[in-house]
C-alpha cells in the first residue's frame, strides 16, 4: 500500500516485463461507517475519531480534505476531551507545528493527528495504529478554457484509499475506519487521475518547442495530455512572445533558460527594461511560495512585498519569509541585480503582474460590487471590503475559476497609463442580435476589454459574409423567410432523395441548409447588412440554382411542382419531406375523363388524389381513381347533385367534359 505507479500502461509503452513484489505490511482491519454529507464532514470525522479511540489502542491519523475541515474537527475534539494530544497537519503550519505532529508526544500521551493528503506519502508519522479516512481530498484542477485553476473537494480513488489504510499497518496490526459505504467503495475510481490531465501544461509545451516539437500530442505518452490544455498553453506562450506559429522565439529561449514557470520568467525578463528587477525577484518569490499572510489579510500583493522587505531590513525571523527571501535572492543573482528595500513605487507590482498574467488584467465593472471584466473574457471579483475593491484596473495573479465568477486571492492595482504595450487595435465585425444587423467597429482593446470603439466604414465583405453565415446558423429561420414554395421545393428534392438513393440528390432539409449557408446562400449576401434585407432574399431562386442545370430539369420532370388535369388547370402537388406519396387536391369535376390515377417519378409513384366538391369540401381520398369511378362516384353523386344543383353530375364521368366552374344543365 504505497505510492506505486500502475505498471500496466508503463510496461506496454516500454515493451518490458513486470516484476511484482508484495512488500511487507501488517494486517489492517477495515471498518466502514455511515457516509456523511460534505457539510458535516468535520462533525462525522470527530465522532468517528472518538469511537476509534474507545474501541482501539494506539495513535490516530485522520485524513480530511483541507485546512478548514481540520480546524473545525480540532475544535470539536477539544470540546469532547479524549485525553489525547491533538495535532493538525497541513502545509500552512510552521515547521515546529509540523514537527510536533510527526514526532511522538513528549508527555507520552496518545496522539491524534488530523492531516490533509500530505500525510499519504510525504511524511512518516510515528506510532500510528489507527487511520480515520474521510474519503475526500482537495485538489487544484486546471480549467483550460479559462486558463484558471480552481480548488475542488473530490472523492479519493481506490489506490489513495489503500495508501491511507496502509498507514495503520506499518508498525503492527492496525485498523482503518473508512467513512463511506461498501457500495460507494465499489464506485470509486481505481486510480488517481494522472496529473497531466489536470495541470497547466504551459511549461511542458515550451519544453517541447525547445526540443523542436510543435505538437506535444504526437509524442508517446503513458497518458496523452488533453488537446484543450495544449491549445491553452500554446495561446499563453504566444501571448508571452515565447512562440510564433508554434516555433520557439529567441525570447522563448530566454524564458526557457530561467528555472521558473514561463509566466514568471517573462515577467523577470521584462523587469530589466522597466528598471525594477529587484522588485520582480520579490514578486516571483512570493508567487512561487505559500502566502506569508494568508487570505484573511486581503488580496493586495504589495502588503506581502512590504512584509518581505521589512523582514530583510530588520532581520525579523520567520521560516516562511526566510524561504521566500532565499528564492528572491536566487532570482536577484540570475538577473544581476541588488535587493530593493526602498519605498514601493505606486502601481509597480501591478505592472509586473500584468506581464506574467496579461489575460488576467481586469477592468472594473460599473456595478459597484468589486467585479472586474478580465482580458480573457471571464469575470472576477474581490470582496467589497478589500483594499483593491475600488481600483479601476487590477492585474490578478491568483484566482479561483468556480461558478463562472473568479474569486480573486492575489492581485495588484494597475495604472492604465502603464498598459499601452498591451493595447491592440483591431477590427470587430459581429452580428448584433438585438439590433438585427451587422455591426462593424474599429476597437482599441486589451483582450476582451474594449477601451474605445468607432464605426468601421468599409468592413471586409468576406468577413461580413462569414458573420452573416454564423448568425444564420445561430438564429435560423428568425433571419430568413422560407415560404411555402421553398418548403415544397425542399420536399420535392428530399422525396427524390428517398425514392432514388443512387442519384445523389442533396440533403436540403431546413436544419442542414441553416447549418451550411456558405454552400448555397453566401454568394447572394454581398452588401447585406440587416435582418430586413435577409428576409427579402429570394430563397427559392437561390436553392433552385444551387442544383446543376441538368438536375433542375430532372427535378421538374420526376417531381413536378404542378400537375395538369383534364379541365386545363395546372394544380400544385404537395410533397412530404419523408418521401411519402404526394397529394393533389382537385375538384371532382376537373378530372372528369381521367381514367387512372396520375403517377410521377417515371411512373413509379402514384399521386394521392384528394377529390373535392365544387365548394372545395373533401369528397374522397384515393390513389385508385379507376375504382372510384366504378363504385364510389355513384354513391356520392346523388348527395353532390342535391347540394350543388347548378353543376353537372353526369352518369358517365369518363365521357363527360371536365370543367373548372359551374356549368348549367340543359332544361
Amino acid at each position: 500500500m504505497s505510492a506505486t505507479l500502475d505498471a500496466t500502461p508503463l510496461a506496454a509503452l516500454l515493451d518490458a516485463p513486470v516484476i511484482a513484489s508484495q512488500g511487507r505490511m501488517y494486517p489492517v482491519d477495515i471498518v466502514h461507517t455511515e457516509e456523511p454529507h460534505l457539510r458535516d464532514l468535520p462533525g462525522q470525522c470527530a465522532r468517528t475519531i472518538i469511537r476509534a479511540s474507545r474501541e482501539k489502542q494506539g495513535d490516530i491519523l485522520a485524513f480530511l480534505p483541507g485546512e478548514a475541515e481540520i480546524r473545525a474537527c480540532v475544535q470539536l475534539l477539544r470540546t469532547n476531551p479524549t485525553g489525547a494530544a491533538i495535532h493538525p497537519l497541513y502545509g500552512q503550519l510552521s515547521l515546529a507545528e509540523q514537527h510536533a505532529a510527526i514526532q511522538p508526544d513528549s508527555h507520552g500521551r496518545r496522539k491524534i493527528v488530523l492531516a490533509t493528503s500530505i500525510a499519504e506519502t510525504s511524511l512518516t508519522i510515528e506510532g500510528i495504529a489507527i487511520v480515520v479516512d474521510s474519503g475526500y481530498t482537495r485538489t487544484m484542477l486546471f480549467d483550460p478554457p479559462s486558463g484558471l485553476s480552481r480548488l475542488k473537494t473530490v472523492r479519493i480513488s481506490g489506490d489513495a484509499a489503500d495508501q491511507r489504510t496502509g498507514r495503520a499497518g506499518r508498525l503492527g496490526p492496525g485498523t482503518c475506519y473508512r467513512m463511506w459505504t461498501t457500495a460507494t467503495e465499489h464506485r470509486m475510481a481505481a486510480y488517481r487521475t494522472p496529473e497531466i490531465l489536470e495541470s497547466d501544461l504551459t511549461p511542458l509545451v515550451l519544453d517541447a518547442a525547445k526540443w523542436g516539437i510543435a505538437d506535444p500530442s504526437q509524442l508517446d505518452w503513458l497518458t496523452p495530455p488533453p488537446t484543450t490544455a495544449i491549445a491553452q498553453a500554446s495561446n499563453v506562450l504566444h501571448d508571452l512572445g515565447a512562440l510564433i506559429q508554434q516555433k520557439i522565439t529567441p525570447h522563448g529561449r530566454a524564458i526557457h533558460a530561467l528555472p521558473c514557470h514561463p509566466r514568471i520568467a517573462h515577467m523577470l525578463l521584462a523587469s530589466k527594461s522597466l528598471g525594477i528587477s529587484g522588485l520582480a525577484a520579490d514578486v516571483a518569490a512570493l508567487l512561487e511560495e505559500r502566502d506569508p499572510l494568508g487570505r484573511e489579510a486581503g488580496t493586495d500583493i504589495t502588503l506581502r512585498i512590504e512584509m518581505l522587505r521589512n523582514h530583510r531590513k530588520y532581520g525579523r525571523s520567520g521560516k516562511r519569509l526566510d524561504n521566500i527571501e532565499k528564492i528572491a535572492r536566487s532570482y536577484r543573482k540570475l538577473l544581476g541585480t541588488a535587493e530593493d528595500n526602498g519605498m514601493l513605487p505606486a502601481y509597480s507590482a501591478g505592472r509586473l503582474l500584468a506581464y506574467a498574467y496579461p489575460e488576467r488584467l481586469g477592468k472594473a465593472k460599473d456595478d459597484g460590487r468589486g467585479s472586474y471584466q478580465l482580458a480573457n473574457g471571464k469575470r472576477a471579483a474581490v470582496p467589497l471590503d478589500d483594499e483593491l475593491a475600488n481600483e479601476s484596473w487590477l492585474a490578478i495573479a491568483l484566482l479561483d475559476a468556480r461558478n463562472g465568477l473568479g474569486k480573486v486571492f492575489l492581485a495588484a492595482a494597475v495604472d492604465p497609463a502603464d498598459l499601452s504595450s498591451f493595447i491592440q487595435e483591431t477590427q470587430r465585425i459581429i452580428w448584433n442580435a438585438q439590433k438585427g444587423a451587422v455591426v462593424a467597429t474599429r476597437d482599441r482593446r486589451i483582450g476582451s476589454i474594449i477601451l474605445e470603439s468607432s464605426p468601421l466604414p468599409a468592413p471586409d465583405e468576406t468577413v461580413v459574409i462569414n458573420v452573416l453565415c454564423g448568425a444564420i446558423r445561430s438564429e435560423g429561420l428568425q433571419l430568413l423567410h422560407f415560404t411555402e414554395a421553398v418548403e415544397q421545393w425542399q420536399n420535392r428534392v428530399l422525396s427524390l432523395r428517398q425514392w432514388r438513393p443512387d442519384e445523389h440528390w442533396p440533403d436540403v432539409s431546413t436544419s442542414t441548409l441553416l447549418q451550411q449557408p456558405e454552400q448555397w446562400l453566401a454568394p447572394y449576401l454581398q452588401g447585406i447588412r440587416k435582418v430586413d434585407e435577409l428576409k427579402k432574399l429570394d430563397i427559392l431562386h437561390m436553392l433552385t440554382h444551387s442544383l446543376p442545370y441538368e438536375q433542375q430539369l430532372t427535378l421538374s420532370r420526376l417531381a413536378p411542382a404542378t400537375l395538369p388535369v383534364p379541365s386545363g388547370s395546372s394544380i400544385k402537388l404537395r410533397y412530404s419531406p419523408l418521401g411519402e406519396l404526394p397529394t393533389l387536391a382537385v375538384r371532382l369535376q376537373e378530372v372528369f375523363g381521367l381514367l387512372d390515377t396520375p403517377r410521377i417519378n417515371d411512373n413509379q409513384i402514384p399521386v394521392v388524389l384528394h377529390l373535392l366538391s365544387p365548394g372545395f369540401k373533401p369528397v374522397q381520398v384515393t390513389k385508385d381513381l379507376r375504382s372510384f369511378w366504378q363504385t364510389t362516384y355513384f354513391e356520392v353523386r346523388n348527395e353532390l347533385k342535391r347540394r350543388y344543383p347548378k353543376h353537372a353530375w353526369p352518369d358517365d364521368p369518363l365521357d363527360a367534359q371536365a370543367v373548372r366552374g359551374a356549368v348549367r344543365r340543359g332544361k
